[in-house]
């Protein structure tokens, strides 16, 4: 039984192998085994039984052997049997041939060795070898190293596949919305044709045409998390294994090559087998020159199994030659059909899912195989491939996973005071978000394939959307419904042109905040889409690197009231079109590299606030022409590189905040005093060291600091600000502080801290509105203070 343990080493694959076998590899398999049974019953007559058995063979004299064949001395001795009259076979009736056992042994053996047909004693030998040959030869590809793991590992993922409860789950659901997103004319024609086959189960099962309504319209049952998870890492699976299966064909090669390799061997056997299969005679005539040891040279010898052999090797031929036939067949279907490459036409037909891909190579080749098996597979299969099931799936997933308690816990006040639910980094948008009717603003940042459903109508409090990196497709009932909701819009890409297009159609819209940069293709000059529809814009932020003011910034200019623009070091060279924005009131342009205030701003008469943070201004001469723009109350020129004010900044009566810090500023004009309705300045962050005289004519300053300069000594007029409430003068050169501290009897906040200050006065106790939170101030200094000033500082 040896040869069965073989075969079955090569041949008892485990049983997922076998939707890789073909019909025609099943019925070769089979005849493999029908041969490998001729050849083991063979093997087992041939050790079981007898060999061979000789006769002396009785030659007369003068009659060589040639003449009197072992054929015709077979007849005589049947004819002597019969009939007596012949004395010369008379007298060999009796097989007197003076011979023992062991003689009739020896020549046994000797005429075995050297008088039968070497086909004739090997003959099942040669079966069980040639027929472990074919096995080999179909199993190889099984066994290779290079074939065998993409093999199992292909196997592993189709099984899966095929029984994961997410496949049927997407068919159902495609085919449901391919029901639902049907014409009316379609829907009535499928309920006409399907009228008789209702009526005939009406009929034949006694049931219900409204039975069968409810049955099909329950509900799919969910997936669990753990299947979910399970369908999620089969995607991933499929995915990696096919793009590491469609680079090569070795797969599609090696079964050529064992496939050409048995039918050229299968030609060769029936070559020699026809041609030496007349061998197996059942008389053997032998001559052995043992005269001297039995007295005869010649033998007739009788091959016991000759009869049985002989017909085992017309069966075998037979078998081998249909054997063959599915070998060419193979070879016609290899070279044929396409086989490297795969289309899921029908798949995607009968499954409904349209945007299943097509395959080539080895893994075309597979699933052509698997075809000859049950087409079913590969249909259960191609679902993994669709990217519209993966997105179903991960939004079925996102589902489990963000249920409305967990999306609940994440909300919080924004900086506008908005209920804000921050999205970071998910799949896909759960459609519970849409439960949560509180929510205000809508942060959505780096977000993958999102659409917004058309339960999006259901968040009535929404008021401000964010997407940072994050693309929506909006359908056209959404859009209704945000056209009229949104009051804010935060959009921040990485390229301009990646703005949805549905942004520029928010007419309800009042804030617009765009971040992106523009491409090179479209130039730095760039330009936006056209906001004519946003009829009640009132501010636009832009970060970008603009060299020019976007002309469709002019269609808001009747209502817009805010621009900002963040240009990130680009320098804005022209802001012609910052004049027709009549309404503006608010103007920031940051890190514009602005080596001048743009002679534009002068021209708009509404303007209340001018910030020009971060840029390259030197000077400010143009200062003057700020006369002209009667509501302006507030301008910072933080962050540049301003020496000097001009003594003409006295012209701005209507100014009321003024930001100069971070410049390098050295000596302050007097005339600045002169804007009486400054109640905020800041001076920080220069090279100042003496305030002049004149600056309690500040009589409505609250806010004043004064900090990182060189002041060695703070003006008395100064605390004749009666209204002060910040004062911050910290890292100076300051000796003391003068006891008329007391005077700001409103101040709040007093910075001190990085002076040369050895006490201070007692009298900063009469503040009643300052508190030691507000005091900053070295802990020795404060400790300076007697007792009962620091018991009042720490009143709460």
């Amino acid at each position: 039984m040896i040869p069965v343990a073989e075969f079955k080493q090569f041949t008892d694959q485990q049983p997922a192998f076998k939707v890789l076998k073909p019909w025609w590899d099943v019925l070769a398999e089979y005849i493999t085994v029908a041969m490998l049974m001729i050849g083991v019953f063979g093997c087992t007559l041939q050790v079981t039984q007898d060999k061979i058995i000789c006769l002396p063979n009785h030659v007369p004299s003068g009659t060589s052997f040639a003449d009197v064949t072992c054929e015709d001395f077979t007849k005589k001795i049947i004819n002597a049997s019969e009939t007596t009259e012949s004395p010369t076979y008379q007298e060999m009736s009796g097989l007197r041939n003076n011979l023992d056992i062991q003689q009739y042994s020896f020549i046994n053996q000797m005429c075995y060795e050297t008088a039968l047909h070497w086909y004739a004693k090997y003959f099942p030998y040669l079966v069980v070898i040639h027929t472990l040959i074919f096995m080999v030869c179909a199993s190889f590809w099984f066994k290779f190293p290079g074939t065998s793991s993409k093999i199992e590992h292909f196997i592993s993922i189709l099984s899966k596949c095929f029984d994961s409860p997410w496949t049927t789950r997407a068919i159902s659901e495609v085919s449901v919305e391919n029901q639902d997103n049907a014409s009316p004319a379609k829907r009535d024609r499928r309920r006409k044709s399907s009228a008789p086959s209702e009526s005939l189960e009406l009929n034949t099962t006694g049931g219900s045409i409204a039975d069968k309504k409810v049955a099909e319209s329950t509900p799919i049952s969910l997936l669990d998390k753990k299947e979910g998870e399970q369908a999620k890492a089969l995607f991933e699976k499929v995915k990696k294994f096919r793009l590491h299966v469609e680079k090569g064909d070795i797969l599609y090669t090696m079964y050529i090559r064992q496939t050409i390799l048995k039918v050229c061997k299968f030609l060769i056997i029936t070559a020699y087998n026809a041609a030496l299969v007349h061998n197996i005679s059942f008389i053997v005539p032998c001559t052995v020159k043992m005269e001297d040891m039995t007295g005869y040279d010649h033998f007739c010898c009788n091959h016991t199994k000759a009869h049985l052999f002989s017909k085992l090797a017309i069966c075998y031929i037979c078998f081998l030659g249909v054997y063959g036939m599915t070998c060419l067949y193979t070879l016609y279907w290899l070279f044929h059909r396409p086989l490297k490459e795969y289309s899921f036409k029908y798949a995607r037909e009968e499954t409904g899912i349209s945007d299943i891909p097509d395959v080539k190579n080895d893994f075309a080749f597979m699933l052509h195989l698997i075809d000859q098996y049950d087409s079913l597979y590969s249909k259960r299969f191609a679902v993994f491939l669709s990217e519209v099931s993966e997105c179903k799936l991960t939004q079925l997933n996102l589902n489990h996973e963000w249920t409305v308690e967990k999306l609940r816990q994440k909300l919080q006040k924004n900086p506008h005071g908005r209920l804000e639910l921050h999205l970071f980094m998910l799949p896909g948008l759960p459609d519970t978000i849409f439960e949560l009717t509180e929510v205000e603003s809508l942060k959505l940042e780096l977000l993958k394939d999102v659409t917004f459903p058309t339960s999006v109508t259901q968040l009535v409090n929404l008021q401000e959307l964010s997407l940072i990196n994050c693309p929506v497709k909006l359908p056209f009932t959404g859009l209704l419904f945000l056209r009229e909701q949104l009051k804010v819009m935060n959009v921040k890409f990485d390229e301009i042109k990646d703005i949805p297009l549905w942004t520029y159609n928010l007419r309800s819209l009042e804030e617009l905040h765009i971040s992106g940069v523009f491409s090179l293709e479209i130039g730095r000059a760039g330009t936006l889409e056209s906001l004519r529809e946003l009829k009640n814009l009132k501010t636009l932020e832009l970060y970008s690197n603009i060299s020019k003011l976007p002309p469709s910034v002019t269609d808001v200019a009747s209502h817009l009231q805010k621009l900002i623009i963040h240009n990130d070091g680009t320098k804005l060279v022209t802001l012609n079109n910052l004049k027709k924005l009549f309404s503006v009131q608010e103007v920031k342009l940051i890190n514009c590299s602005l080596e001048r205030i743009p002679h534009a701003v002068f021209s708009l008469v509404n303007l209340q606030e001018l910030d020009l943070k971060d840029n390259q201004l030197h000077s400010i001469e143009e200062i003057l022409s700020f006369q002209h723009c009667r509501k302006l109350t507030c301008l910072k020129l933080w962050c540049n590189h301003i020496t000097t004010i001009p003594d003409h900044i006295r012209k701005l009566k209507t100014l009321e905040r003024l930001d100069l810090s971070h410049n390098n500023i050295e000596i302050l004009p007097h005339q600045l005093f002169q804007c009486s309705k400054l109640r905020y300045l800041d001076l920080s962050n220069n090279n100042i060291r003496v305030i002049p005289i004149g600056m309690g004519a500040l009589y409505n300053l609250q806010y004043f600091a004064i900090s990182h300069n060189s002041l060695e000594a703070l003006p008395e007029e100064l605390f004749f600000c009666k209204k002060l409430k910040t004062l911050k003068a910290g890292y100076n050169k300051l000796h003391r502080l003068s006891q008329r501290v007391g005077n700001l009897t409103l101040l709040t906040t007093l910075e001190l801290k990085g002076n040369q200050l050895d006490f201070l006065p007692q009298e900063i106790g009469t503040c009643r509105s300052l508190k030691r939170a507000g005091l900053e101030v070295e802990s020795t200094i404060y400790e300076s203070l007697p007792l009962e000033v620091r018991e009042k500082l720490e009143e709460e």
